[in-house]
């Protein structure tokens, strides 16, 4: 038995305790409760004197790799970063993998993630087990892990953007994709290692690709994600290739569903918004990636009004850096009261987009995002007593809106110690900031010697004037 006690609780769903306790029975909750915690002989106590304690948060849409190749292509539009780093990442193999999974699994331990997906849809030839590589770091640290198998068959030569050399064939997609479901999906309560299907994007998925996948997961139950609506560019190119706008051509696809997350949708009119509501399709809402992208600003809080679920993703670390997940709590807040106005979105509304939105997107509402009796022991247990955080009345408010996220007390998965005072425990942290930069050298070091020069994706050595 384990017993935080003496926290500050905000559960999420149900009423905040000013004061209580949590009763954690093997990997499970078993009480929440106001006041002292009982006497129990033998049990672990966690004094929460000064903290927060909240559901551990939930990544919904990341690219692991990504990690490797961070700070390149600093001033492009969606389409420009892509073409820039598509043969980049046709150099990795599953060392580099393996690093950049580590770090950046850690990196987001370290935000108070419990769980996280990863879209993983780069394959290149004879390098390695990449799937395997990303699964065996998630392990390692012990956090929830959703793997997505991603794929491209759509090269240059069929109209899409990324080049040949990057893409696979159908009939290996659907075979690879069969495989990773077959190897790792574990859909037990207590799984910590569940996979999806997921197609890279329109621009980079033929129709066939799309309707084949869609029908694979859903004959083995397991999740559909995809990129959608992320951009202006995005949608030009379904207008012009296909006829429709994004949200109607995956609709027509069998792609809205409510086992099906999207990543981005900042593009959607109200007609695609009362769609996604009325299928149950969830987004995954990354504001650090779609600023640094100049993607524009997802209408999350009309989202939210009409019924649509909305969780949080980092994405990819070299389309968002060295973002944490708790930091985008108060980017999502930030960015739609800058579009709507003050009230367009409340701390505890960017709380829920990290933790229950999170878990719906991944069908695992029943087991996670909320602190409740019967789900999971997955808790985050933040220091708000700080010299600087203590002086917010508020400490919702206070984990939501820091520049700086409050220190990690503790973070448990299934009630086992993953952070204790800010520090990795399962890992040693400073060895796996080290793996993910031996993987940036890795990869860069790997594309030169594919013939890719840094020319073409370093910054330009002379800033622009501004554009008048």
């Amino acid at each position: 038995m384990v017993l935080i006690e003496n926290a500050y609780l905000a559960p999420v769903v149900g009423p905040e305790i000013k004061s209580g306790y949590i009763r954690i029975e093997g990997d499970r909750i078993a009480e929440v409760a106001a006041g002292p915690a009982p006497e129990a002989p033998g049990a672990t106590r966690i004094d929460g004197t000064g903290c927060l304690a909240t559901p551990g948060l939930v990544n919904t849409h990341h690219h692991l790799y990504q990690w490797a190749s961070q700070g390149l292509a600093q001033d492009a539009t969606l389409f420009e970063w892509l073409v820039a780093l598509y043969p980049v990442w046709a150099a990795m193999d599953a060392d580099v993998v393996k690093g950049a999974a580590t770090a950046g699994l850690g990196h987001l331990a370290l935000s108070g993630c419990t769980t996280s997906s990863d879209h993983h849809y780069v394959f290149p030839k004879g390098r390695g087990d990449l799937f395997a590589a990303e699964i065996e770091a998630a392990r390692e640290l012990g956090v929830r892990f959703h793997p997505a198998r991603g794929s491209m068959d759509r090269g240059q030569s069929q109209g899409g953007l990324p080049p040949d050399v990057v893409v696979e064939r159908l009939d290996e997609i659907l075979t690879a994709t069969a495989d990773a479901v077959d190897a790792y999906h574990d859909p037990s309560f207590s799984s910590k290692l569940r996979v999806a299907v997921a197609p890279c994007s329109p621009f980079s998925a033929s129709a066939e690709l799309m309707t084949e996948a869609a029908a694979l997961a859903r004959s083995k139950g397991v999740r559909l994600h995809t990129h959608l609506a992320e951009t202006v560019d995005e949608e030009e190119h379904c207008r012009a290739q296909f006829g429709a706008r994004p949200t109607a051509y995956l609709d027509k696809l069998g792609w809205l569903g409510p086992d099906v997350w999207v990543a981005h949708a900042v593009h959607l009119s109200d007609a695609d918004i009362d769609r996604f509501a009325a299928t149950g399709t969830g987004t995954a809402h990354c504001p650090s990636s779609n600023g640094r992208l100049g993607a524009g600003i997802a209408r999350v809080s009309e989202m939210l009004r009409r019924g649509a679920n909305v969780g949080l993703g980092v994405d990819g670390s070299a389309s968002a850096e060295l973002t944490a997940l708790a930091g985008e709590m108060r980017q999502a807040l930030l960015s739609q009261r800058a579009r709507y106005g003050p009230t367009a979105l409340t701390a505890r509304q960017a709380l829920e987009l990290a933790t229950t939105g999170g878990a719906r997107n991944l069908g695992r509402e029943d087991e996670l995002g909320s602190l409740e009796a019967g789900k999971l022991a997955d808790i985050a247990l933040w220091r708000m007593d700080g010299p600087f955080a203590g002086a917010v009345a508020d400490p919702v408010f206070a984990l939501v809106l820091a520049s700086g996220r409050p220190p990690l007390a503790r973070l448990l998965v299934g009630g086992e110690t993953i952070v204790e005072d800010d520090e990795l425990r399962t890992v040693a942290q400073d060895e796996a900031g080290r793996a993910g930069a031996r993987a940036h050298r890795r990869l860069l070091r790997l594309a030169e010697q594919h013939g890719v020069t840094r020319e073409p994706i370093a910054p330009d050595p002379e800033p622009k004037p501004p554009t008048p």
